[in-house]
């Protein structure tokens, strides 16, 4: 949604029977534009009848790792056991919280869970997702404690080299943390969550909210081995390449070889499925067909926080109730735009930008 239809549904819910023109005269617009956003909004379902009926509140409850981002991009060949001269960023980071920042940038309601010291790079990550909308307020908070970090070291070309993480914070968010906060996951429409989650954490959520759609990010093929357990609770997953080979048990040669994994895990019970192939593109599968999505041409700044964009992309499409297919293109334009910026957060991330870069890769692909 735009920030326009954002404020005419925050005045809507306060009075259902407001009239156009003063929905007009409150926003400063005319009341012929307040009756074209209307429209917009009955069209996507947010309006659902006369007197506008609104349609329930939607937002994602992401539950996940929160961090400050350590990077490093080195201005030339990386030489290893020696210092190497580049560029050194911080910011904040963390599988979960960054899925959570570009789905609010995308327009979506979020609601995150997370473990967090109370130092300064606690108080940055909260600040940092409150300025990008994220709601915060059900982060566990542990006293005393350091908050998560992860290092990475990238070549001239931006592709990652090395990266450590310290993310034994996270482990305190266990399931009976999780139970303390049953009431926003149960409002929930959809929990996405990230496997650096502590064996509990998963075990409670995917047994006491497995009826309701659940978008996992498996962030490593360390990480994924924890969801072998729970494939037949999963609605969408987005693995790389490692990582589907690892929980589908077969081995991807080649091209030929994705939709025999992809049928794999199906079987096992997963609705959805977006494999990462890096430069090579995707492959996305569910029980309408398959079809592998060739890269675009993208100048890459940073691969940090492309699956984190694209997870996010998929989580707005289905908040959005958008078809399979639309949510896979949209996902991949946002992953895209996550490429292209030299931090790990695309600042200028939106619904809108992404379907501007959707269009002009459509515009490209014709000229060609």
């Amino acid at each position: 949604m735009t920030d326009r239809e954002q404020q005419i549904l925050a005045l809507l819910r306060q009075d259902p029977m407001i009239q156009q023109q003063q929905l007009a005269d409150l926003l400063g617009i005319s009341r012929s534009a307040a009756a074209g956003h209307i429209m917009n909004l009955t069209r996507k379902g947010e309006i659902q009848g006369k007197g506008y009926i609104l349609a329930a509140h939607r937002y994602a409850a992401v539950i996940g790792g929160a961090n400050m981002d350590l990077c490093g991009r080195a201005d030339g060949e990386l030489i290893s056991a020696d210092s190497n001269p580049g560029q050194l960023r911080s910011s904040a980071g963390g599988v979960g919280r960054n899925i959570a920042d570009n789905l609010a940038r995308l327009g979506s309601s979020v609601q995150f869970i997370g473990a967090i010291g109370d130092d300064s790079w606690g108080e940055q990550l909260k600040q940092c997702c409150r300025e990008a909308g994220v709601e915060v307020e059900h982060c566990l908070c542990v006293s005393g404690a350091t908050s998560s970090s992860y290092l990475s070291i990238h070549d001239a070309s931006g592709e990652l080299q090395l990266a450590l993480n310290d993310m034994a914070l996270l482990e305190q968010l266990n399931a009976e943390q999780l139970a303390q906060r049953e009431g926003v996951l149960n409002r929930a429409s959809v929990l996405v969550i990230d496997a650096n989650l502590s064996a509990s954490a998963l075990e409670y959520l995917f047994h006491c909210h497995s009826d309701k759609p659940i978008f996992v990010d498996p962030v490593s093929s360390v990480k994924a081995v924890k969801l072998k357990p729970y494939l037949r609770h999963i609605h969408t997953l987005k693995p790389n390449k490692l990582e589907a080979e690892l929980l589908s048990g077969l081995t991807i040669n080649d091209r030929d070889d994705l939709p025999k994994v992809a049928m794999a895990l199906h079987q096992q019970g997963i609705t959805r499925l977006l494999i990462s192939l890096g430069h090579e593109g995707a492959f996305a599968s569910d029980e309408q067909g398959q079809r592998f999505i060739p890269a675009s041409a993208t100048c890459v700044n940073n691969v940090t926080g492309a699956g984190d964009a694209l997870m996010a992309g998929l989580v707005h499409g289905h908040l959005s109730q958008w078809d399979w297919a639309h949510c896979v293109d949209f996902a991949l334009g946002a992953a895209r735009l996550a490429l292209a910026a030299a931090n790990t957060i695309n600042s200028t991330m939106s619904e809108l930008s992404v379907l501007r870069q959707l269009e002009l890769s459509q515009q490209e692909e014709t000229s060609c």
